[in-house]
């Protein structure tokens, strides 16, 4: 029986107390605040998790450089393994062999899907394939980007209904109910490269007839970035139905449906999926977001309000916008390659689809996080360090870091965010959490899923104190992340497959 240290924010000190024998051991690290439940092994390279139900079954997607798998997670502490799409069944033709074997630094398998969405009612799963994928590069006329749609009807029978080729993967959200695709990331050659210099705008598909999808030939999401195209990252959907887009040039929402008035026309008209209204949203100041590339956001609004800060603290909650700025950050991500929340008052009019150059427009910044000078942070050139995607409930985000680890970060005052628990095993690359049913999953790149519970008196709003990462924790984090390699455009934003 190994000890079990949990560390107490109240006296800053850590209390040790022998596992009890039927409790799960915990890995070597840091952990304050949090349970953990268990590991599935097998799952190495993981980057995206969803959910759906199928009446009493509760089934877990994941999805990373192994294609797809399914688990039914209906008792969350002992999942069941049902089905997967492997990489064989994602090659098309042209791919070379798949090669998951990194010992010599090349690789060959699929690759991202780093957000992955999922239509609950038609019980479909969407995975966005990256022009990286096998072997591919983003300047190639040979490499394929795209939509897989995956049946998953039945989760132990998982099928492709189809693989839908589009000038752009790296995520793919659902929009209007799932009868649409937005999808962002890396053009696929040269030639696009050239028509969008500043990055890649949102592609729109009509999924309708997910057998036969329909790609809408004018993209939206068009200059962003002062007036230029620029490469919109990721869309997240809020519960009034905005669709948040973010990417190089800050955040911005949109009306996918419905009559809405249009700043830029000055009329009402009907927004579609593929004709857009502008609501709010812009870049964010630099003293905050230096990068101006924004990962992911999130709005509390609606059923979700409860997840985001609360009011009373100077702003109304629901016109700010929480995001990640992803960078290739110190080791420790001061000052850069951090979460940030930015309010949306005097965006209204369009302001942040007619900034320019001459004439910029900026949100202001309210509240900043990261992990510099917090305890457990270490300050190494081994260490990789950035904000990526987080999952808000209760007011508290789950939030990854990469080698940083998972951080529990409580925004109920907006202008003070707080770190109230702490989740780092030293084999870590912490991806993106997941709060599900009381859990929280985490897909790490280098662990594959782990499974967590936040304790509850990391809800008090009390800072945890965590000791600072093992030597083990270092090598073993370094050798995670060999495999990986810059981005020839984008640098260490989004590390890549080395191939």
């Amino acid at each position: 029986m190994r000890a079990i240290c949990v560390f107490a924010a109240a006296a800053a000190l850590s209390v040790c107390a022998a596992a009890p024998a039927a409790a799960a051991d915990p890995p070597q690290g840091a952990i304050g605040n949090v349970e953990f439940v268990k590991n599935l092994p097998g799952m190495k390279w993981a980057t995206a998790i969803n959910f759906i139900q199928y009446g009493d079954r509760d089934v877990m997607y994941a999805a990373g450089r192994f294609g797809l798998k399914s688990f039914d997670i209906t008792d969350p502490a002992n999942p069941v393994a049902l089905d997967s799409i492997d990489n064989e069944a994602l090659r098309l033709q042209g791919d070379p062999p798949v090669d998951t074997d990194d010992s010599d630094g090349t690789i060959s398998t699929y690759w991202q899907n780093e957000d992955m969405d999922v239509d609950t009612e038609r019980k479909l799963v969407f995975m966005a394939r990256d022009p990286r994928s096998f072997q591919g590069t983003t300047r190639s006329d040979t490499s394929v980007a795209g939509v897989y749609i995956v049946n998953a009807a039945d989760p132990e029978n998982l099928g492709l209904t189809t693989f839908h080729q589009l000038p752009t993967g790296h995520t793919t959200t659902c929009v209007n109910g799932c009868q649409a695709l937005w999808t962002g990331g890396p053009a696929t050659n040269n030639a696009m490269l050239s028509e969008w210099p500043g990055g890649r705008p949102i592609i729109v598909t009509d999924i309708s007839d997910p057998a036969h999808p329909v790609t809408s030939p004018q993209p939206v999401d068009l200059f962003r970035d002062d007036g230029v195209t620029a490469y919109s990252h990721d869309v997240q959907v809020d519960a009034a139905g905005v669709a948040w887009v973010s990417g190089q040039g800050g955040v911005r929402g949109y009306w996918t449906e419905g009559e809405h008035y249009d700043p830029l026309q000055g009329a009402e008209r009907t927004a579609t999926a593929a004709d857009p209204v502008p609501y709010a949203g812009g870049e964010f100041e630099h003293s905050a977001a230096k990068t101006a590339f924004m990962h992911n956001s999130f709005r509390a609004v609606g059923d979700e309000a409860g997840d985001g800060p609360e009011a009373g603290h100077g702003y109304d909650p629901s016109e700010l916008i929480l995001a990640t700025e992803e960078a290739d950050a110190p080791p420790d991500c001061n000052n850069l390659a951090q979460f940030s929340i930015a309010t949306l008052e005097g965006s209204y009019d369009g302001q942040g689809w007619t900034s320019t150059e001459k004439h910029k427009f900026r949100l202001d910044v309210v509240g900043t996080w990261n992990p510099h000078k917090q305890e457990g942070t270490l300050v190494n050139k081994t260490i990789y360090c950035s904000a990526h995607y987080f999952d808000a409930k209760d007011r508290v985000l789950a939030y990854s870091w990469y080698d940083q680890g998972t951080r529990f970060i409580d925004v109920s005052d907006p202008t003070d965010p707080v770190q109230v628990g702490y989740y780092r095993p030293d084999d870590g690359v912490s991806w993106a959490p997941y709060y599900h049913n009381g859990y929280v999953f985490v897909a790490d790149h280098g662990r594959g899923v782990d499974i967590l519970k936040l304790q509850d008196d990391a809800f008090s709003g009390r800072e945890v104190v965590a000791p600072p990462p093992s030597k083990r924790h270092l090598r073993l984090a370094a050798r995670a992340s060999r495999g990986l390699r810059a981005d020839p455009v984008l640098g260490w934003m989004c590390p890549l497959p080395r191939r």
